[in-house]
Parts: C-alpha cells; sequence; structure tokens
C-alpha cells in the first residue's frame, strides 16, 4: 500500500482532471480554498433539501400536510426554523461547563462537512482531497462527532443529559467496528482506500456485489447519526430530549444541524461506497449522487415513520451479536472470491451467489440468536424489600 500523503502532497494531489481551462490550477491553495467553499455549500442546501424532504415525506405517511406556509409548499421551512432559533436567547445552566456546554454544538457539527473532503462530487476525480487513504479519513472523522454529544450531556450538569451522552458512545462503540468491517468488504472489491478510486471500479454497483456488507452499513449508520429505530440518545419518554436537553437558540440549532449533516454525509458515503456515486447516464454527475442520496435517505426515513424504538439492550444486542458477526464472515468470503474467483470471467455471476449467501446467512443469524431479551417489571421500594 502506498503511504499516506502529506499535507503538502494533499494539496498538490487535489488537481482534477476535466476541470475549466480558466480554473486556478497553478494555485493549488486557491484551487482547494474553492472547493472547501463548494463541499460546504453543496452539504449545507443538502441538509435543507434533506430537512425538508423528511418534514413532507413523513407527514404523508402520518396522513398529514407537513409544512406547507413558509414559502412555496413550505420549502422554506427550515430558513424560519433557523431565524427562529437566532432569535431566542440563549440560557446556560447555572452549574453547567460553560467553556465545554460551548464547544459541544461545534464539535458535533464539524465532523459532518470534514467528510465531504474526500467524497467525490462533480465526476472525472473533482473532489478537495483524493487522499490514498480516504476510508480511514472518513472513519476518523465521522466517528469524531459522538465527542460533540458526550461533551454536550458532561456540560449540562444534568443526568438525563449524561444518560443520553453515554447511550451515544455505547452506541458508537457498538456500531462502528460493524461499519468499518462493512466498508472492509468494499475495500476488499475495490483493491483501493481512495473514494474516487472505488467509484471507478463499480462497473457493477457494490450493492449487488456486497448486498450484506450494504445492509449492515445502512443500519450501522442509521445507529451512529441517531436515526429511528436507533434514537435512544433522544427518547423523549425516558429522557426528556437527551444530551441537548439543556440547550436553547443557535446551539441548539447546531446539534440539529449536525444530526442532518451527518445523515448527509452517511448518505453520501452509502451512495459512494455501494452505489456507484457520481455514475450515471445522460445527467450532470453531481444530480446522479444527489438522487442517490435521496433514495437513500428516503428509505431512513421510511424506517422513521415506520418502526418503534428499540429497548437499549436489543441495540446493543443487534450490533454485537448479529451484525458484527455478519460483517466479519462478509470479509472473509469477499477475501475468498477476490483471491479464487477467475480472472476474465464476468463479475455479474457474483451477484446472484453473494445475495444468496446473504440472505442464507441472515435467515441462519435470526434462528439462531435473540434479541428479545428478560422481562422488564417496575417494582416498588417496598416490594423491592419485601
Amino acid at each position: 500500500m502506498a503511504p499516506i500523503q502529506s499535507a503538502e502532497q494533499t494539496v498538490l494531489a487535489i488537481r482534477p482532471e476535466g476541470l475549466p481551462a480558466f480554473w486556478p490550477a497553478d494555485n493549488p491553495w486557491l484551487h482547494a480554498l474553492v472547493f472547501i467553499v463548494a463541499s460546504i455549500a453543496f452539504a449545507l442546501v443538502m441538509v435543507i433539501v434533506f430537512i425538508y424532504v423528511e418534514r413532507r415525506g413523513v407527514a404523508r405517511f402520518q396522513l398529514r400536510l407537513g409544512p406547507n406556509r413558509a414559502g412555496p409548499e413550505g420549502v422554506l421551512q427550515a430558513v424560519a426554523d433557523l431565524i427562529k432559533l437566532l432569535l431566542k436567547e440563549d440560557i446556560v445552566p447555572r452549574l453547567a461547563d460553560k467553556v465545554v456546554h460551548l464547544l459541544a454544538p461545534i464539535v458535533a457539527t464539524v465532523p459532518a462537512f470534514m467528510v465531504f473532503a474526500v467524497v467525490p462530487l462533480w465526476g472525472d476525480g473533482a473532489m478537495l482531497a483524493d487522499l490514498n487513504a480516504g476510508v480511514l479519513y472518513f472513519i476518523a472523522i465521522s466517528s469524531f462527532g459522538v465527542v460533540g454529544v458526550f461533551m454536550a450531556g458532561w456540560a449540562s450538569s444534568n443526568k438525563y443529559s449524561l444518560i443520553s451522552a453515554m447511550r451515544g458512545v455505547a452506541q458508537m462503540v457498538s456500531y462502528e467496528i460493524p461499519l468499518v468491517m462493512a466498508l472492509l468488504g468494499v475495500v476488499v472489491f475495490a483493491g483501493t482506500l481512495s473514494l474516487n478510486g472505488i467509484v471507478d471500479a463499480q462497473s457493477i454497483p457494490f450493492a449487488l456485489l456486497q448486498p450484506l456488507a450494504a445492509v449492515i452499513y445502512f443500519l450501522a449508520m442509521s445507529a451512529e447519526i441517531n436515526r429511528t429505530p436507533f434514537d435512544l440518545l433522544e427518547a423523549e419518554s425516558e429522557i426528556i430530549a437527551g444530551y441537548h436537553t439543556e440547550y436553547s437558540g443557535m446551539k441548539f440549532a447546531l446539534f440539529y444541524v449536525a444530526e442532518y449533516g451527518h445523515a448527509v454525509a452517511g448518505a453520501a458515503i452509502f451512495a459512494t461506497f455501494f452505489l456507484g456515486g457520481w455514475k450515471g447516464p445522460v445527467l450532470p454527475p453531481v444530480l446522479w449522487l444527489v438522487i442517490k442520496m435521496l433514495v437513500v435517505f428516503f428509505v431512513g426515513f421510511w424506517a422513521r415513520a415506520t418502526l418503534p424504538r428499540l429497548r437499549v439492550d436489543q441495540v446493543m444486542g443487534l450490533g454485537w451479536k448479529a451484525l458484527l458477526p455478519l460483517a466479519v464472515i462478509n470479509v472473509l468470503i469477499a477475501a475468498v472470491e477476490v483471491l479464487f474467483w477467475p480472472s476474465g470471467t464476468t463479475q455479474w455471476l457474483l451477484v446472484p451467489i453473494n445475495i444468496a449467501i446473504g440472505a442464507l446467512l441472515v435467515f441462519l443469524w435470526s434462528r439462531t440468536v435473540s434479541l428479545r431479551g428478560g422481562r422488564v417489571e417496575v417494582r416498588t421500594r417496598a416490594e423491592v424489600k419485601a
């Protein structure tokens, strides 16, 4: 494997092919600045789109209209919410750790946008930095968001917020390993850690060659970004609003943006790893990426509108008892196929084989592993003493 690039090599490597003649290719720092601004703008626009699509979509699932007053068909509802939050008072608990309380929403939000440094957006390799260790960069940055959640829970001087923060850490530890193992199966097939290289390697979408890895990654991603049915961090019936209970105004808005920012980043990574990224006929490459991201996000909020919230023990059991062993087995199968599949033979033959293997493994797991746990009973103090 090639050594990881230095900072200077990274700056010099961000000159993609196929850019206009007037592009500042002779000034890599200006090139980087343009791509940074473009990547952040793309992520922010997609956050607004995701908020609108989910609120309108979930409303349809629940037989109501959803936002429809701010702007045409309610498209400016997110902007109206932002203005409202900016005008609200910033309230900090008297016993809170003021500095950590201030930094927590920033630490939670920034990693969601840093992920787009290695996501190919426009085709022909157009991205901020084509790192030869882009997968490692994504894993490191995406897992950093939970630090902001823990900081918020710790700094709030609120037991419900602290419980939520501890749940967040537990979910991250439980689901980060299966998520990485799911991506490792794709890396084995692609033979590279560069996200641009992974897109180029997909003559067949890896969602077909690695269907089990796609399912595992989607479930692990949903758990890491706190989406239903894994939203234990904000279980209103148990811990009020969770880690951001003691936040208001702009700080709460940052947490709100962080949640959808991580959803946007997760959908972009899924589209890049499993759906061919920006590849597609006729339409512009970036539009194909947006369409694939919206499809992934639609499945996510479809699950939110359909499934009930899982218990803590069920969430932990799903990660450790199911996703982790299945992800390890999937990597071993991928390695065997890459090593022993006859060269020159089309990989389309692997599609039905891997779908059948994935379905068989899920069926066998469902027959051998139970997530039901024991019966939960509420007893009074007198009954306990008796």
